[in-house]
């Protein structure tokens, strides 16, 4: 399955939300850098002890599960980052019904924070930040992602 094409007026908007919301001016740089400059302000909203707009919030976590699924397709996995998003991902035997037995879920700051390799994921599931359940719910071996 294809990574979902983000919208880029969508993440323009987010991003400038967001951007306006720390104080700095709006986005001008390069509309194919619009996805990984919102990550990093919705980054710069929590390392300021913000709580960051839930639209750049939403759309970042969707981005960097879209980038999850596109460096490891399957369907084994399911990557829960509620109230955001869920996708499944890593190859491996398909589940279709009912709880997936393969179930990774965080929080939103952890996936981002996982995702651009600020922590490893065996510090994030020491201090419980995760939940992983099933014998193939590992993420390590695809974090952080590489950039595009």
């Amino acid at each position: 399955m294809p990574p979902r094409k983000l919208d880029p007026e969508k993440v323009r908007a987010a991003l400038d939300a967001q951007l306006v919301a720390l104080d700095e001016p709006p986005y001008d740089g390069p509309a194919t850098a619009l996805a990984d400059a919102l990550v990093a302000a919705v980054l710069a909203a929590y390392d300021r002890g913000l709580r960051p707009e839930r639209d750049a919030a939403r759309q970042a976590v969707r981005h960097l599960l879209d980038r999850l699924t596109a460096v490891a397709p399957g369907r084994t996995v399911e990557v829960r980052i509620p109230p955001y998003a869920a996708v499944q991902a890593i190859a491996g035997p398909r589940h279709t019904r009912g709880t997936p037995p393969n179930v990774v879920e965080t929080d939103a700051r952890t996936w981002i924070e996982l995702a651009v390799g600020r922590v490893t994921w065996a510090e994030a599931m020491a201090r419980g930040a995760v939940s992983a359940s099933g014998a193939r719910a590992d993420l390590s071996d695809h974090l952080p992602l590489p950039p595009v």
